[in-house]
């Protein structure tokens, strides 16, 4: 079923009979509105992205951010009922938070514990999470890297390192480790991953000189970094890896995509390693929640393209 209204693309900017028209996109009063809640979300390529792809499919929409206060949520969440907004991505820090206002959750939500996407059908709310279902998408599609390959190290205890541990899990991962400056909640999220699949984490020091964490990341066929380490504006972070790895014969995937080439990335390709960033993840996690919506297939390359040129790449 199609949840997206057609409309004809009109070339130019102006006021036409129909509505007011940017660009390619004609908003009217049948146009359906998508957007992306968070905060801050004015970093986010999300709208470039998903408005590219409302364009391409010729559908009548608009994709647009939102940034309400935490003590705002709950009227945040109602107003997407009241005001009848088709769907929301949801980013940091409500991924967790908008859950008790929701409807229902898919299996893959309550599996993760986190909402990234929310689909509105006649006022009736799903939450839905398509980061780690993109993040797979991404290895495997983009890298040729199947997670059944051998062990995954996973830098980080938050939010996106659920996503990403559990996605491995589910894609068939044999070996996995965590490893965080904080223990605690590198021990929690193990426990959390033990208790939803039955499948047992290790969890390492956050220290270069860890002679078992030098051991794993030797046998690791993949090492993600699911901290903010590298981002842009912040430091390139003291990595608690050995000299020389990630090396020859392993993906370093960062999910840090701004740079373009990450700290992180660097450091790898200068051993010899094969490296990611995060962009394959956000377009095939965006991509799932536009299908979500819509049910249309995505256009993985005009979103793509509207990424890179989002990026500077």
């Amino acid at each position: 079923m199609v949840y997206g209204k057609a409309g004809e693309e009109v070339a130019g900017q102006g006021v036409t009979a129909g509505g007011v028209t940017s660009g390619n996109m004609e908003i009217d009063g049948e146009t359906l509105v998508y957007g992306i809640i968070g905060n801050p979300v004015s970093h986010s390529y999300s709208p470039a992205m998903q408005n590219a792809a409302l364009r391409a499919l010729g559908l009548n929409g608009v994709y647009v951010p939102f940034s309400p206060g935490r003590e705002n949520l709950v009227q945040a969440v109602a107003g997407l009922r009241a005001l009848g907004i088709a769907g929301v991505n949801v980013t940091v820090p409500y991924k967790e938070a908008v859950i008790p206002y929701l409807d229902e959750l898919t299996e893959t939500a309550a599996l993760y514990g986190a909402v990234n996407t929310i689909v509105n059908r006649q006022g009736r709310l799903t939450g839905h999470n398509t980061d780690g279902p993109g993040f797979i998408k991404d290895l495997r599609k983009d890298y040729g890297h199947d997670p059944s390959r051998g062990p995954a190290l996973v830098l980080g205890a938050g939010g996106s390192a659920r996503a990403v541990v559990i996605a491995l899990v589910q894609a068939g991962c044999p070996e996995l480790a965590l490893v965080n400056r904080n223990l605690d909640r590198a021990r929690a999220l193990a426990d959390y991953v033990a208790v939803k699949t039955n499948f047992k984490v290790q969890v390492l020091e956050w220290d270069s000189g860890n002679r078992h964490l030098a051991e794993f990341v030797r046998r690791a066929a993949l090492v993600v970094n699911c901290t903010p380490l590298g981002m842009s504006g912040k430091s390139g972070g003291d990595w608690p890896l050995p000299a020389g790895l990630p090396g020859s014969g392993q993906l370093a995937y960062d999910l840090v995509y701004n740079p373009p080439v990450t700290p992180f990335m660097a450091r790898a390709t200068g051993n010899g390693a094969a490296a990611a960033n995060g962009l394959g993840m956000l377009l095939h996690q965006g991509a799932l929640s536009l299908e979500a919506w819509t049910g249309l297939t995505a256009p993985l390359g005009v979103m793509q393209h509207a990424l890179q040129r989002q990026a500077g790449v």
